[in-house]
């Protein structure tokens, strides 16, 4: 891939660097037959932009779900090292056609600079064997962006659509924190804002984003729980974060 320069977002709101991502990157995001028959995948809660890596605890939940068949997969994820950092690994044997959506419930993390927990639900989506039903699946996770664009098989410069539930509703104008997975540190940014994009939803929780360079991208919906997590004697807030993990093909 061409090295970035990121100028092309400079229209879009900037945060700045190091926004947490929970991450599930397969190795191929549409497995064709003649390419293998399984997926490999790689865990991990992390700084995509930077490649900064940081504890990711077991998960309390890890599954694949494909033709409304859900399956656990925590008991099979081994201890790997992600971005110099604790994560896992899992290669899962793809048997039948059509999407399988990985998914995974994190830990809460409790992060000292933001003096609160955050867990991230986050998926990604996988199509075996040039079949693509069940794109659009929703799994009923308590956060969740729901794809209204195929989250595979776009071209760099399409347009990813999604909608943000929390609870199961839409979540009006919420805001959608969007980032580069630099694997290889292939990119650089102008500034530090714009590592991290900003984009906020509409009134019926629908978010559209244009990617203008190849590779994996972020997207990561942020609520307040309305619940709390003592810690050291203090209730903290929690924030949820509907993650998804959308691949963008270089055009040939």
């Amino acid at each position: 891939m061409t090295r970035l320069t990121l100028a092309a977002l400079a229209l879009l709101a900037g945060t700045p660097a190091a926004a947490h991502y929970g991450m599930i990157i397969p190795s191929d995001p549409m497995l064709a037959q003649e390419e293998g028959r399984a997926v490999d995948l790689t865990i991990s809660f992390s700084h995509p932009f930077e490649e900064d890596g940081m504890v990711l605890e077991r998960p309390e939940v890890f599954t694949v779900t494909h033709a409304g068949e859900t399956t656990d997969l925590r008991g099979a994820l081994a201890d790997a090292t992600v971005m110099g950092a604790p994560g896992f690994t899992l290669t899962h044997a793809l048997g039948r056609p059509g999407t399988h959506v990985f998914a995974m419930t994190p830990v809460p993390y409790w992060e000292p600079a933001e003096d609160a927990f955050i867990q991230h639900f986050t998926k990604t989506y996988v199509s075996a064997y040039g079949d693509d039903e069940g794109w659009d699946a929703e799994l009923g996770l308590r956060t969740e962006i729901v794809p209204l664009s195929k989250p595979f098989g776009l071209w760099a410069g399409n347009v990813f659509q999604g909608i943000v539930r929390l609870e199961g509703e839409p979540v009006p104008y919420a805001e959608v924190e969007v980032e580069f997975y630099n694997e290889g540190q292939q990119a650089s940014a102008p500034s530090e804002l714009m590592i991290t994009q900003t984009i906020k939803a509409d009134a019926n929780g629908v978010f559209t984003y244009a990617a203008p360079a190849p590779g994996w991208w972020g997207f990561a919906a942020l609520n307040t729980a309305p619940e709390t997590i003592a810690f050291e004697g203090e209730e903290k807030p929690v924030e949820l974060g509907a993650v998804i993990w959308v691949h963008f093909e270089a055009w040939q």
